[in-house]
């Protein structure tokens, strides 16, 4: 299995290649590869002490983030290098400033894990919910590197979990600690013999109730909602806004009306504008003269979890698709939530609408059916949001857990 492994990463490495000049993200990947040991001693130097914490893309990135800030603030001492597989995570966090050192990883050879753990030297990796990476894996565990797991989940399809599943459970085994979201996961892993696994919980939670102290004011949001209720669509895609359109075509002056596409693109947000049949304007061009507007489109990156405070009622998107997207950061505002099918795989939106802080639809019925529930009943819409808040807040926390027990042998707790 392991020489399959190591062939099959040969062919998606060469398959990259090829079609990187005619593919955007493909010619992310590979360029981005390009003198990352440079990159490595540029930042790393003899005697530095070293953290070293890899996610898949941001989505993990946010939820390494908590742990990232948490390792900055008490053990200054360390230096972060926070490596990418994947463009959009790579491109957007490329500057974070908490990292001292940031790169994609290189593909996963021999070659290349050995290399790259000689130049940064971690004392310590931290690996983000999804990354099983073979060969880096053998040789931190060589290397007698500690290595961490946080904020696993696990499913009973998954390789560790079938008859073929040795190689992949040989894996797991490496790890020192694996911190889970969820007491299924936990069982699983104890199914298959995995013993050293901690019942830590999800840090999106941490790091979304750091987002309500920190966000900022966004004074054309507030004047555009004037004294009317806001409708947010947070990284909504094509089938979730031809319903919100249709709802909004039908009854424009119920609320007021946001979007945050997930593509910002010219050619996408220009199909947008052609669904609405009411006065819509663009973020970037908005003038105090515009606030009549019934709908405005928010056209950038980077505001969108701010702006989730000046919503009555948040969709996110990604349910008519591969899945969801994050509805911890409106809910931790207290904003009750809705979004389409594809959500059963992500954890907190099942619990969340099991305990009425949010709900699904699939047709325009649907839709129309909770907007209205919800908008009428101010009573039922406020045991909605207080459920919302409270679900993020009764689950915060699992930073400090992972934190503790990562260096609880204390691993130089040294802040100078």
């Amino acid at each position: 299995m392991k020489v399959l492994y190591n062939i099959g990463i040969l062919i998606f490495s060469s398959l990259a290649q090829l079609i990187a000049p005619f593919n955007s993200r493909a010619s992310l990947w590979v360029k981005g590869r390009r003198n990352w040991a440079e990159k490595i001693s540029d930042k790393i130097k003899s005697g530095d002490r070293v953290i070293w914490i890899h996610c898949a893309s941001l989505g993990e990135f946010e939820q390494g983030r908590p742990v990232i800030e948490a390792i900055k603030r008490e053990m200054p001492v360390f230096k972060i290098v926070l490596t990418f597989f994947s463009p959009s995570g790579y491109e957007i966090r490329k500057n974070y400033s908490n990292a001292d050192c940031i790169s994609y990883l290189p593909s996963d050879t021999p070659g290349n894990a050995g290399k790259f753990i000689d130049l940064a030297k971690p004392e310590v990796v931290i690996f983000v919910k999804y990354e099983f990476w073979n060969n880096y894996i053998s040789a931190l565990y060589r290397n007698k590197i500690p290595l961490f797991l946080i904020s696993g989940i696990f499913r009973p399809g998954q390789h560790f979990f079938k008859w073929y599943g040795s190689f992949f459970r040989g894996m797991l085994r490496k790890f020192d600690k694996i911190f889970v979201q969820d007491q299924g996961s936990f069982d699983l892993l104890n199914s298959i013999g995995i013993e050293k696994v901690f019942l830590a919980g999800d840090t999106r939670f941490d790091r979304v109730v750091q987002i309500t102290g920190t966000a900022r004011d966004i004074p054309q949001l507030e004047q555009f909602r004037g004294n009317e209720k806001l409708f947010l669509a947070g990284s909504s895609w094509r089938q979730d806004e031809e319903i919100i359109a249709e709802y909004i075509n039908s009854f424009p002056t119920r609320m007021k009306w946001v979007f945050a596409p997930h593509e910002i693109d010219k050619s996408n947000i220009e199909r947008l504008e052609k669904l609405i049949k009411v006065k819509c304007i663009r973020f970037s061009e908005y003038t105090e003269v515009s606030a009549d507007a019934r709908v405005l489109i928010i056209d950038n990156i980077g505001m969108l979890s701010s702006a989730y405070r000046y919503a009555y009622i948040a969709l996110i998107g990604g349910g008519f698709g591969k899945g969801i997207h994050n509805i911890l950061e409106p809910a931790c505002w207290g904003i009750p939530v809705i979004f389409g099918p594809n959500h059963e795989r992500f954890m907190e939106a099942v619990n969340l609408k099991y305990a009425g802080g949010a709900k699904s639809f699939v047709t325009f019925e649907d839709f129309k059916g909770i907007l209205d529930m919800w908008l009428t009943d101010e009573k039922l819409y406020t045991i909605s949001a207080e459920i919302a808040s409270n679900y993020v807040i009764e689950n915060a926390g699992a930073t400090e857990i992972i934190i503790k027990e990562i260096f609880k042998e204390d691993i130089n707790r040294q802040h100078s």
